[in-house]
């Protein structure tokens, strides 16, 4: 990174402005994966602030995965995809003081119609052979009984793990991963309710739709498939 590139900051909010900077920085290609960035007696000369604000600044974007600390080397931007990135969005949604429960099912659906979309443009006949694999699991945990929850989940949570992958784009799996981790309550108490009230083998079926959707390449409302599988989420947030 050549010297001079960051922008200075003012006196107010000094550390989130580090923090702007350093990122700006990386969005511009100034910084990428890999590379090193300039001590904190360089970085505090170049944008004119104190050391330990860029200390502290640096101490927040380790945190969340952006950099790296590695002894007697130095601070490095990091390269890949670390799951602590997710914390800082999941807590920010969970502390928002709006009720942001159809907002967020609003971005469940999009996300997994998305997901959808582009698991029928690149499925395989492998993928759809381990998807079938899942179904069959989870019929058969399904089956075995309303106390079986937790299995019936992990099947579910499986078969849904399976067509994210099939898009074959990490971004999109990162965003879902976001997204069903914030559902996690709702979409195990779903599961829990259908296993309770005897409809196993409905949640079975809307599955089976949707496996059938991706091996027909059918044409269809794919915001209807997906929102059948939701069943009872509104009667339970309400």
């Amino acid at each position: 990174m050549k010297s001079g590139t960051l922008r200075k900051v003012n006196s107010e909010s000094v550390v989130q402005q580090i923090i702007d900077s350093l990122t700006e920085a990386m969005i511009n290609r100034e910084l990428r994966p890999g590379d090193k960035i300039p001590t904190e007696i360089e970085l505090a000369e170049e944008l004119g602030v104190g050391r330990n604000s860029v200390r502290e600044a640096i101490k927040i974007l380790v945190y969340l995965g952006v950099l790296e600390i590695r002894r007697a080397e130095g601070t490095f931007v990091c390269e890949g995809f670390s799951e602590s990135m997710i914390d800082p969005m999941i807590y920010g949604i969970i502390l928002d003081k709006e009720d942001s429960y159809e907002d967020l099912m609003e971005l469940r659906e999009m996300v997994e119609v998305g997901v959808m979309q582009l698991a029928m443009q690149k499925v395989e006949k492998e993928d759809l052979r381990l998807l079938e694999e899942k179904l069959a699991c989870m019929k058969s945990e399904i089956d075995k009984g309303a106390e079986n929850i937790e299995k019936v989940f992990k099947a579910d949570n499986d078969f849904h793990d399976i067509i994210t992958a099939m898009g074959k784009n990490a971004i999109v799996t990162k965003i879902n991963q976001v997204v069903r981790m914030l559902t996690y309550a709702l979409r195990y108490q779903t599961v829990l309710t259908m296993l309770q009230e005897g409809r196993g083998q409905e949640l079975y079926n809307a599955h089976m739709n949707i496996y059938e959707i991706l091996a027909e390449g059918r044409n269809c409302n794919l915001n209807q498939a997906v929102r059948e599988t939701y069943f009872t989420d509104a009667e339970i947030h309400n």
